[in-house]
């Protein structure tokens, strides 16, 4: 043997079937061998393969396969790391849905197959596999999946066999290692000659370091099914071989072999899907880039939490089923249905700030600005605006590129977001309110070429590994900007912009209304962050039905305590005001902070979330007459993001005696969707409610659809599915699906998360919320909860909001959360309280608690317990994590400790 493995690396040895082992049918198993005269590339011997297919189940069910589906492994697993792609195929065959032959393949030396004593690198690898599918007489439309080194042998296959292939998809590989980056580090450990024999033959030290980081931690019967070919030295140099045949260089024998796969992948043109899981620390986010580069029309699907045993992490196999059935039903290609775009916005984004451009009146107002309050006019944004955008072409931002700005509500980030717009690039926009991890994984997911950041972003990107080139909005010292990497500063930006357009140069055109503007993210209150990408036309149509709904626009003060609002103050040409916060905890936002703002921008417009409203009332009382007469002259304030009470409401009013309260619903994915006020509220909740609070209809109120807006629901099923016809019939419940023109135009690389949201829509425009709720006979629309905190009892589905509510009315009782536990179906409703004054620690409510929460639910309410704190997301602080509430209650009361949710 060659490359520093051991002489048993050498081994040879016949292929067998497998052992009995769980979730893999025998049925299923094979061995085919490849006679002599039929081998390809170098080794001219007969083999045999062992492999995993399901032709012999599909003709038991006596149907026939519209195509196959060819699955190869990596390194070190086998074809078992498949096993759940050919139950789903069987499963879905039988239901009457597309029949999908599975063939599974041990490679050679690898998993069942023939132990064969040969070096096989990639280029004999992909001619093995070409002489297997000659022998088993493929004859397409064949799809290919492959994970890891199995990814380049079957797209290697794939670009050898165009006639036959219909579709590629991969999980976790790599076709082309950058000039410019390293191996990662676990390879190069692995490749080091005094390990390499060691660490991957002579001890399983490679194969169990691979099964170690499985997420969640592999099943120990299923981590010894993957264990199983491997039993000994003698049945591991398939793996070594693998890592020893790792490109490190050009020299390398398989490098051009690779190349020649990596181009030949660029020219393929047939529907592709990407899935990804990104922990893991081999198959970096940089190969998942550059496979999409090379295969642009690709369909995306990042896992969110999963690693690099991406089928064992996560639903690769029911992911794949509806990518086939969506895009090649029958084993054709067929494109699908594409959204249609909205129409061109009446005016470009930024076309307030032209407008305005010699005006000297105020557009921004930052109250927490070093050394003080700070006003910028439209005269100085609009030209800083324009600055930055041309400074940043000079500096090499392009139409396309994406630009993260990690800068706090104000100046920079305003005058940072319009100019990046302004010349096509896309922004991305991950507030400080996800918290650092989940700021991490929004940054890295969304992977940007350029970061726009205060010190405490460039801190965390250089700390944490965040992708882009990096602009500063200070000045820093010169060892600072080294170890920040750092290469230019904001202020230099806009004045080579400055230099460029008294040159002459002009900005270039506004960019095509259907390219991408803006990547938002969700507030992870439900799931890690989501990146929605709005288009330039989306983005406009945000912008007019908020002036549309609420008469804001030139000569409007605005108050916005909530980040994504404040960015649209200058597209409305409002004058907004940013108080003084933490953005990353809106319950710090006081009342005189709120006062100060008004007075300030002389605002007649205030938006808040719910917990910084919440806090406002509570800090009234430190209010002077002053500030008193300052939040008088308030018209409307608006809070949303989570359900409001009636009674926060009413509490706000009185400090804001002359303003309409309204609550809109809306979310990252369409900004605003109904509307309501107060007395619309106290209206909606008097109808079998005498006491007002707005739960008597069960939920919350959100009021009637904004202009374009349309709602209508989706039925649940007994399981709590929204399986149902969309209906607009009142007293229906099931999930929320609304369509409007400025509804997002899609999730950023998360496929499967944007085909659940367009399930069954016929209206390009439309978008599965994920709430639930039901119309009521006025038009009205009442939110109930989410989708996955639904309760399935034994009586029938239940939703949260509702019995919330009832529940807070109880006396000593602040914010509540109601979680089912058990089997669905049969689970049982817990209540977790907050009292007044806080509990100091978890635990069973106080009798007399108790039963006054059961009295006031409306539900059957298996168990009551106490929290100092509700978990809730960081953005709004205000949306209850229903899921984590209820993995908590069912551990402690499976007799757990009773630590804090």
């Amino acid at each position: 043997m060659t490359s520093g493995l051991p002489r048993v690396a050498a081994s040879t040895a016949p292929a067998t079937q497998p052992p009995s082992l769980p979730g893999l049918d025998p049925a299923w198993s094979r061995l085919v061998t490849v006679p002599a005269d039929r081998s390809g590339g170098s080794d001219h011997a007969e083999r045999t393969w062992h492999v995993l297919d399901t032709a012999g189940s599909l003709a038991a069910l006596g149907v026939e396969p519209v195509g196959t589906l060819l699955c190869v492994h990596g390194n070190p697993t086998w074809s078992y790391l498949w096993r759940s792609v050919l139950r789903t195929s069987l499963d879905v065959a039988s239901s009457g849905g597309p029949a999908w032959r599975v063939v599974a393949v041990d490679q050679l030396d690898m998993g069942f197959s023939e132990r064969t004593g040969v070096l096989r690198g990639l280029p004999q690898r992909v001619a093995d596999l070409g002489a297997l599918t000659d022998e088993l007489g493929l004859t397409g439309p064949v799809v290919t999946l492959g994970h890891d080194w199995g990814g380049v042998v079957s797209l290697g296959w794939a670009v050898d066999h165009p006639d036959l292939v219909v579709g590629v998809t991969t999980c976790n590989t790599a076709v082309h290692q950058p000039d410019d980056s390293p191996v990662p580090a676990p390879l190069r450990l692995a490749l080091r000659p005094q390990v390499l024999g060691r660490g991957t033959v002579l001890t399983p030290a490679f194969l169990e370091t691979t099964l170690a980081i499985a997420h969640p931690k592999l099943d120990r019967a299923v981590a010894d099914g993957f264990r199983a070919p491997y039993r000994g030295a003698a049945r591991r140099g398939g793996i070594g071989g693998f890592v020893a045949d790792i490109p490190l260089d050009a020299a390398h024998p398989s490098a051009r072999e690779l190349d020649r796969i990596a181009s030949g992948v660029a020219a393929l043109d047939a529907p592709a899907l990407l899935l990804w899981g990104p922990r893991d620390p081999v198959f970096l986010e940089r190969y998942l880039d550059d496979l999409a580069d090379r295969l642009p029309h690709a369909d995306v699907h990042r896992f969110e939490g999963a690693g690099h045993l991406l089928p064992e992490d996560a639903d690769v196999a029911g992911t794949v089923f509806d990518w086939l059935g969506d895009r090649l039903p029958g084993g054709h290609v067929s494109a699908g249905a594409e959204p249609s775009l909205p129409a061109e916005p009446s005016r470009p984004l930024w076309a307030a700030l032209d407008a305005l451009r010699d005006s000297d009146e105020a557009a921004l107002v930052e109250m927490a600005a070093p050394g003080g309050t700070r006003t910028i006019s439209w005269r100085l944004l609009s030209r800083r605006v324009d600055e930055v955008a041309a400074g940043l072409l000079d500096v090499g931002v392009r139409p396309g590129d994406r630009v993260s700005l990690l800068v706090t509500p104000g100046a920079d980030l305003t005058a940072a977001l319009y100019a990046s717009i302004r010349i096509g690039a896309t922004v991305v926009v991950a507030d400080a309110g996800l918290g650092l991890r989940g700021l991490t994984r929004a940054v890295k997911g969304a992977r940007p070429d350029w970061v726009i950041g205060a010190l405490p972003g460039l801190a965390a990107a250089r700390a944490l590994g965040w992708p882009g080139r990096r602009i500063a909005t200070l000045a820093l010292p010169t060892p600072a900007r080294a170890a920040l990497r750092v290469e230019h500063k904001l202020a230099g930006v806009a004045r080579r912009g400055a230099r460029r357009l008294a040159a002459g140069t002009a900005l270039p055109d506004a960019p095509p209304s259907d390219t991408p503007a803006a990547v938002l993210f969700t507030s992870g209150s439900t799931g890690p962050a989501k990146g929605v990408v709005y288009t330039h036309a989306q983005l406009g149509a945000v912008r007019d039905v908020l002036s549309a709904q609420y008469g804001i626009g030139v000569g409007t003060g605005l108050v916005a305590g909530f980040a994504p609002f404040a960015l649209l103050g200058p597209a409305l040409g409002a004058r907004s005001v940013a108080p003084d916060m933490d953005v990353t905890a809106p319950r710090t936002l006081t009342a005189s902070a709120v006062a100060a703002s008004v007075s300030a921008a002389d605002a007649t417009v205030v938006f808040l979330s719910p917990a910084a409203l919440a806090n406002v009332v509570a800090t009234a009382d430190a209010l002077d007459a002053a500030e008193r007469a300052a939040l008088g002259r308030v018209r409307l304030f608006l809070s949303a993001g989570a359900p409001v009470s009636a009674a926060l409401l009413t509490a706000a009013t009185e400090l804001m005696p002359n303003a309409s309260a309204h609550t809109p619903y809306g979310m990252t994915e369409g900004l605003l969707m109904t509307d309501v006020d107060l007395p619309a509220i106290r209206a909606a909740a008097s109808v079998g409610d005498v006491d007002g609070d707005g739960a008597g209809a069960g939920g919350v109120c959100v009021g009637r659809p904004a202009a374009s807006v349309q709602v209508r629901i989706a039925p649940l099923s007994a399981s709590g599915s929204p399986t149902g016809a969309l209906t607009d019939e009142p007293d229906v419940t099931g999930e929320i699906v609304v369509a409007a023109p400025h509804v997002r135009q899609a999730y950023d690389r998360l496929w499967r998360t944007n085909r659940a949201s367009r399930l069954g829509l016929s209206d390009p425009r439309g978008h599965r919320t994920g709430d639930v709720g039901h119309l009521d006979a006025f038009g009205q629309l009442w939110v109930e909860g989410r989708l996955q905190h639904v309760v399935t009892t034994p009586a029938g589905v239940l939703t949260p909001v509702g019995p919330e509510q009832r529940i807070e009315r109880v006396q000593g009782v602040g914010r509540v959360g109601v979680a089912g536990i058990g089997p669905s179906g049969t689970q049982q409703v817990v209540a977790v309280v907050e009292t007044v004054p806080a509990a100091r620690k978890p635990g069973l409510a106080p009798s007399d608690l108790a039963a006054a929460v059961r009295a006031a639910a409306g539900v059957p309410v298996a168990a009551v317990l106490v929290v100092p704190v509700l978990p809730t997301d960081i953005r709004h602080n205000s949306k209850v994590d229903r899921t984590r509430l209820a993995r908590w209650a069912t551990s402690v009361l499976s007799g757990g400790r009773m630590v804090r949710p």
